[in-house]
């Protein structure tokens, strides 16, 4: 009779108990009244008493959770349906709910001796009531009772097999979890391997080759130059083939937009696959000469543009992106302006929330900013309420040798590129100019 310990459909059957129970002695008082009698006032005391105590069992917390809490309840609910059934024979028909109490309450092997108890009690009041032994008497108790004992025996069946289920099911769903952590930390570890194999096998040797060259070439120099210089040749042949084995690693590793394509290639695609998934106009604009950039930098302003497209699709509300490329001399830099909502800068905490524009509530402005620092770079992001996100990402190029070039501000820089969404987004190249062609750096990895 707890309800906190019931399942959802016990609760149901439960309130139904309640329900039959008050309806059967309604019932029994108003038969009482309506038949008239010197037992009618009798009657009708019984059955207030039987319905107060049995309310009192959901209303009292230890009924159902102690044994003797619940017994001393089921004893007194018992004393006065017999009241009850000793002056109305109306009284025999609230056995039946009392045999699903009965079940629920007690043991099973208790629970179905209190019903047996309760199945002859209830015979043997109708048959005084009527004066008579009859066979019909036994019927209708006794089917009832079997009925009520089948019924809730069938239930706590159904019950256990399906907790024996969802046991089962939670245990396959940790076993798959431990199985993926698994295949996860496997694949990492065969990774690594393959990776470690690849470097010592090539890499690795081609360095040692190198070495063992030089050192050949440095012990030939003073006596033999030709000798010296054969080694320093063939030496100049095995850096050559590393250094095409360290650039097949980096594309193997590099993110897969980046796939056989420039800088400027992939970031035009990407914004041609956003403008597809998210529905909205995003523009690319290239401007100044491009140039030859460190390893990391490609992936890296790939994963920035990446994220705010995303942020500014999913979370700015934004009806178009300007993404630009700008090659400067001294840095290359990568802006992301978008006409959403905007946000607040000075409200956001530096890991990473952005309510309008790019940071999608969680750690995206943390993430592009901890990436782009990393290579020695900033972040800047100007937005406010109404006023859409601008964010630009700069990078340090080398300066070639021999030249010298002071980068641009990155603050002035950003803040040429922040617009209000009433503003268009036109192309940037003249806010910025046109740089001058930079000469060919050297081969890089």
């Amino acid at each position: 009779m707890n309800p906190r310990a019931l399942t959802p459909v016990l609760r149901v059957v439960n309130h139904c108990l309640h329900l039959l129970v008050a309806g059967l002695l309604a019932l029994a008082a108003a038969r009482a009244v309506h038949g008239g009698g010197p037992d009618a006032p009798r009657a009708v005391l019984a059955a207030l008493t039987a319905g107060a105590v049995y309310a009192a069992g959901p209303l009292t917390p230890a009924v159902g959770r102690r044994r003797a809490a619940t017994v001393l309840w089921l004893a007194a609910l018992g004393a006065a349906w017999l009241a009850l059934l000793a002056v109305s024979r109306d009284g025999v028909w609230l056995a039946f709910p009392l045999y699903f109490v009965q079940l629920h309450l007690l043991p099973r092997r208790a629970g179905l001796a209190a019903v047996l108890a309760t199945a002859l009690a209830a015979a043997g009041g109708f048959a005084l009531h009527q004066g008579t032994l009859e066979a019909a008497a036994f019927i209708g108790p006794v089917l009832g009772a079997a009925v009520a004992t089948a019924t809730v025996l069938g239930y706590q069946a159904l019950y256990r097999e399906s907790e024996q289920r969802r046991r089962l099911i939670e245990e396959l769903r940790t076993a798959r979890t431990d199985l993926a952590a698994a295949d996860h930390a496997a694949g990492v570890l065969a990774e690594r391997e393959r990776l470690a194999r690849e470097i010592h096998d090539t890499l690795a040797q081609g360095l040692s080759s190198i070495q063992l060259l030089l050192r050949a070439a440095e012990r030939a120099l003073p006596g033999d130059p030709a000798a010296a210089e054969r080694h320093v040749r063939v030496a100049r042949e095995a850096a050559q083939d590393n250094l095409a084995e360290a650039r097949r690693f980096v594309r193997e590793l590099a993110p897969p937009v980046l796939d056989g394509l420039p800088l400027a290639g992939a970031l035009e695609r990407l914004c041609a696959t956003s403008a597809d998934r998210y529905g909205l106009p995003v523009h690319f604009t290239l401007s100044g000469s491009p140039a030859p950039l460190p390893g990391p930098y490609e992936p890296a302003l790939v994963r920035v543009a990446q994220s705010a497209l995303a942020n500014a699709a999913q979370h700015a509300g934004a009806r178009q992106v300007e993404v630009t490329l700008s090659y400067m001399g001294a840095e290359v830099a990568l802006d992301v302006v978008d006409d959403g909502s905007g946000f607040d800068p000075a409200a956001v905490t530096g890991d990473g929330g952005n309510g309008g524009g790019n940071g999608g509530g969680g750690f995206g402005l943390a993430a592009m900013r901890h990436r782009v620092q990393a290579l020695g770079g900033s972040l800047t992001v100007e937005s406010a309420p109404g006023q859409g996100t601008a964010v630009a990402a700069q990078l340090p190029l080398p300066a070639p040798a021999g030249h010298r070039s002071e980068p641009t501000p990155a603050v002035h820089r950003a803040s040429a590129t922040h617009r209000t969404p009433a503003e268009p987004a036109p192309v940037r190249s003249a806010d910025r100019g046109v740089p001058a062609a930079r000469e060919a750096q050297e081969e890089r990895v």
